[in-house]
């Protein structure tokens, strides 16, 4: 017991940057609505701000205190472009708009940072007093208890702000009903800018505080979000003291547990402690909080709420397919390697985001867990080839089945929730199977990669390596191509017709109002599921086709991060269409738009993630169909043109014919006989 606790104090310095973060959530959440996935990404930028700043990146160098004043004005700066560039253009989207912008933000703050300073971890010096006290027999440091002590301080006031002064109860009354605040004189977007920046300014300041204690990381910084999620959770989004609560008792739960993988007794892969052991309980937490207080989580009164993207039906599909598999040969055969081996990969990302069409499109349930799934049947695979001797056919289809049951299972785990609050499960979730599954060495692969043969049938090789290699001889072979072609193909067949089916219909009905759908019948609970288990399929489809096609799998390629650049190309192509799949995965990593960018134009990758970071927050405040969306309505705009000035050519054409005088003169003595008649 006595090391328990001296473990569980060694983890107040995470445990208070996790509390900040998650005190940060129920601001921006009380002030504009928004569960803001980029709360940790403006921790991170603000500390590596101050880290540039104290050593000298930007040529000059600042002392202690002005390097702190620019640090606050950088986090001040976050907020404001948040709220002006997002939330406030964003005021009466739906939820998934907003979430998606947060999104887009992350990865926009997380390409800057690999741009300018690159992937290797920081060590910011030090800001709080050194040196130790010995409690229950353990050294800790003073700047941990003055940070844990800043936190609680932060967490009182705020509690006592919105508690009794006039700004909580006009915040308060502005999130409960924003048009009856509006009629009593209130101002919601004022109060919300400042909440906004209030947020802003606390996850940046203690991340810049805390990082001496964890040491500055692209990575590691913004994913605090998700175990800050569980704490605000738990917190209903509304208590500032329950989300410092259990903010600090998540930071000492990860060192007791790292204690506890020091013990005989605890699992281990390889010789070595099991890990992912933290993410797997922060996964289930949430899951808990969900269960336990999901169906009385807030709710706002926002003003009228826009709808959400259309889904309109998909026309002429027999003929786009045959016209895409005929293009589709002629490319994989004549392409170089480079450019096919991108084309490959580029039909493995749409058929990803396929799956995101069904479940975010469809349902408009926002899931981030569809790559880990994809990922998962890829393991699962190599594992049935490696130990149980299994291949092709039979593997991929175990392999597909698995992850069909997994999707399932979440599913079944987050049937309380709705919209966006899907996306905190499932963004623990895919955490949690990245660390806890894919990175063990014995259930995963570890770092290294799993093996995968290639697909043959009566002894010929399907795969890259099989005999046809195309016009320039090299691998990987056109054949591997034609086969992944074909289902990608089906799949996109298969999206298309599921829109005109009844359980299309019914999806769209839960997606639009669920309490309306289950009100006519609709069985929501039920629907949800086929619709992740639908999408769960297809994932596992396309981690079927990404396997085969890189001979491997690696953890590394199957991150919440990376989830994070499928789900925002995919609301960029158009998250409702087919087209818009399509079009997410010419973008996806090491796609087509990937290798142009590298190849062709000479730009790192991380390029194409700033791109998309920022394609994101235009598309939601500006073209919230999509891309495919967009052209769509361009199309039919100008097909209504033609239809209108067809239809007048034809009136005109008839009065001519009819009377011998010219149109336009025809036409004008209508109008007059009207006049005269009136």
């Amino acid at each position: 017991m006595k090391e328990i606790l001296q473990f569980s104090l060694l983890g107040l310095g995470e445990g208070s940057l996790i509390a900040g973060v998650a005190i940060a959530l129920v601001l921006f959440y009380r002030g504009s609505g928004v569960i803001n996935l980029a709360t940790g990404a403006i921790a991170m930028i603000t500390g590596y701000a101050y880290w540039a700043l104290t050593t000298g990146q930007f040529g000059f160098t600042f002392s202690t205190g002005p390097a702190l004043v620019a640090a606050f004005l950088v986090a001040v700066a976050q907020g404001l472009i948040m709220e002006f560039g997002a939330f406030r253009p964003l005021r009466a989207a739906p939820p998934l708009a907003k979430l998606i912008a947060t999104l887009g933000f992350f990865l926009f703050a997380q390409a800057a940072v690999l741009l300018a300073f690159g992937p290797d971890d920081k060590s910011e010096p030090a800001i709080l007093p050194q040196g130790a006290v010995t409690i229950f027999g353990a050294p800790v440091g003073y700047d941990q208890l003055i940070l844990a002590g800043i936190v609680i301080v932060v967490a009182a006031a705020l509690a006592a702000v919105y508690r009794w002064t006039g700004f909580g109860i006009r915040t308060r009354a502005s999130a409960e009903n924003e048009v009856s605040a509006m009629y009593v004189g209130l101002f919601p977007q004022t109060l919300s800018l400042i909440n906004t920046l209030m947020g802003s300014v606390i996850a940046g300041m203690l991340g810049v505080l805390a990082a001496p204690l964890i040491t500055l990381n692209s990575t590691t910084f913004p994913l605090l979000v998700v175990p800050a999620l569980a704490a605000a959770l738990f917190a209903r989004f509304t208590s500032f003291g329950i989300a410092c609560a259990v903010g600090l008792a998540l930071g000492a739960m990860q060192n007791v547990i790292y204690y506890l993988s020091t013990l005989s007794w605890f699992p281990t892969s390889n010789d070595t402690a099991i890990g992912g052991v933290n993410d797997l309980v922060i996964f289930l937490l949430i899951v808990l909080a969900m269960f336990w207080r999901g169906g009385k989580l807030p709710g706002r009164g926002d003003l009228v709420e826009q709808r959400l993207p259309e889904v309109p039906k998909a026309t002429n599909i027999g003929r786009w397919a045959l016209i895409a598999l005929a293009v589709g040969v002629v490319a994989l055969t004549v392409f170089p390697y480079g450019l096919r081996q991108a084309l490959m990969t580029s039909m493995i990302g749409a058929v990803l985001a396929l799956s995101l069409v069904v479940i975010t499109g469809f349902v408009g349930q926002v899931s981030v867990v569809q790559l880990a799934l994809s990922g998962g049947c890829g393991f699962v695979m190599s594992h049935l080839m490696v130990k149980a001797g299994l291949g092709f056919p039979l593997a991929p289809i175990i392999g597909v089945l698995f992850t069909t049951v997994l999707g399932i299972l979440i599913a079944v785990g987050a049937l309380r929730v709705r919209g966006v609050q899907l996306a905190v499960v499932t963004l623990a979730a895919a955490v949690a199977m990245t660390s806890f599954w894919f990175i063990n060495p014995d259930i995963g692969a570890g770092l290294s990669g799993a093996p995968i043969d290639p697909p043959t049938i009566f002894g010929i090789n399907l795969g890259a390596d099989a005999a046809f290699r195309g016009l320039d001889g090299q691998r990987p072979s056109p054949i591997l191509g034609y086969g992944i072609l074909s289902v990608t193909i089906v799949a996109c067949l298969f999206v298309a017709n599921l829109r005109r089916s009844g359980l299309g219909q019914r999806m769209l009905a839960v997606r639009s109002n669920e309490r309306a759908a289950a009100a006519v019948g609709i069985n929501v609970a039920r629907t949800k599921i086929a619709a992740f288990g639908m999408s769960s399929f297809i994932a596992g489809v396309a981690g079927a086709m990404y396997a085969y096609n890189f001979g491997s799998v690696s953890a590394i390629r199957f991150s919440a991060i990376t989830a994070f650049t499928v789900i925002a190309f995919a609301y960029v192509g158009g998250i409702t269409m087919v087209t818009g799949a399509l079009i997410a995965g010419i973008y996806a990593t090491s796609g087509l738009g990937d290798y142009v960018t590298q190849n062709w134009i000479g730009i790192s990758g991380v390029w194409l993630l700033l791109f998309g970071g920022w394609a994101v927050l235009s598309t939601v405040v500006f073209m919230p169909e999509g891309i495919a969306g967009g052209l769509r309505k361009k199309r039919l705009a100008k097909q209504r043109l033609k239809e209108q000035a067809a239809a007048a050519g034809g009136v005109a054409a008839v009065a001519a014919s009819a009377g011998g005088a010219p149109a336009a003169a025809l036409a004008t003595g209508h109008r007059n006989e009207e006049r005269i008649e009136r």
